[in-house]
């Protein structure tokens, strides 16, 4: 057996030094993953808290290799185009509106139900669930709940007396579900993006608005159009997703870590954002000038069982028979 010479161990040493190397790197570059977070949310948005809330929890459970950047206010793409953008790299986790490509969640994340809020949470999960097979073939992968059904709602400049008789009115709309029911109402949709609906309000552009208070009050809408129109006619959840092949790349356990630190920062959430939505409506009625007025329980089934009969057809068609089914008994399950 020959022995090992100086020059061999020498070039052991080296390879061994080359793959600790290499190692260190793989290690260096998963504890530097970073998840660019886009959302049309500002600052002062209660929800923006609950953005850094995810984040922190994600490093934390992660044990750093996950880090999660906020970009608010729209700053990276506008509202249309959430999906481009995370297939193509300018986010990596963004809201996702109603897009083509993800037929039934663009007909169904909007939803006209009286659902029940006291497990919302657990809704909103098993709604994503149902979700997940659609998302997967797009790309993506559902993260984030961000919950419209406690104040999607309805906003003019006077006082509306019948919401459903809106006599021509223009009436910013969210997407298809709500233009179905603006024209059923005899209203005209207009689609505007968040960040643009002030300088529409105050030039007339629209005569009504339909958006989640949240939203509303964080772009400080009560000064141009302060009647309120209460209605909860919706299950609303528009989705958070993630780039797939990015959360696929994480190891099983930080892809745990990240599902877990999204439901936990939901969790957080929830109470804060009701909190925070009642105290900008209560703030914008007693000190602002507003007016808050909420619809009769029976006209809100009245209203929601005649927007059903219509979107139903729609649902079937875009979701397929089974998947319409299933969509439709779980909102069924958590009705008031």
């Amino acid at each position: 057996m020959k022995s090992v010479t100086s020059s061999s161990r020498f070039k052991f040493a080296v390879c061994a030094i080359a793959m600790a190397a290499g190692f260190s790197m793989v290690s260096t570059s998963q504890a530097q993953t970073t998840f660019r977070l886009s959302t049309y949310v500002n600052e002062t948005d209660i929800r923006f808290k609950g953005f850094q809330k995810f984040a922190e929890l994600a490093e934390q459970k992660t044990q750093g290799r996950v880090k999660v950047q906020i970009f608010p206010s729209a700053t990276l793409h506008g509202w249309s185009e959430g999906v481009d953008a995370v297939l193509g790299g300018v986010s990596d986790i963004s809201w996702i509106p109603a897009d083509k490509r993800l037929a039934c969640y663009r007909v169904t994340s909007l939803y006209p139900a009286l659902v029940n809020l006291d497990k919302q949470i657990e809704l909103d999960n098993k709604f994503a669930e149902l979700i997940k097979p659609e998302a997967a073939k797009a790309g993506l992968v559902p993260l984030i709940n961000s919950n419209y059904s406690y104040d999607q709602e309805w906003w003019f400049k006077g006082e509306t007396a019948d919401i459903s008789k809106l006599d021509g009115k223009l009436v910013r709309s969210i997407g298809p579900l709500v233009s179905m029911m603006i024209e059923s109402w005899g209203g005209k949709p207009v689609f505007i993006a968040p960040k643009e609906v002030y300088q529409s309000a105050e030039r007339g552009v629209v005569d009504g608005i339909n958006m989640g208070v949240a939203t509303y009050s964080s772009w400080k809408l009560w000064d141009v159009m302060p009647y309120m129109v209460n209605g909860t006619l919706f299950y609303g959840n528009i989705i958070y997703m993630v780039n797939k092949k990015k959360f696929d790349a994480l190891t099983p356990d930080d892809q745990k870590a990240l599902m877990a630190a999204a439901n936990e920062s939901e969790v957080w959430l929830k109470p804060r954002y009701e909190e925070w939505v009642n105290e900008q409506v209560g703030n914008a009625v007693m000190k602002g000038g507003g007016s808050a007025v909420s619809l009769p329980l029976k006209q809100r089934q009245a209203l929601v069982s005649a927007a059903q009969q219509k979107w139903n057809t729609t649902v079937d068609q875009d979701c397929g028979p089974e998947l319409s089914k299933k969509v439709r008994a779980l909102f069924d399950s958590y009705t008031n």
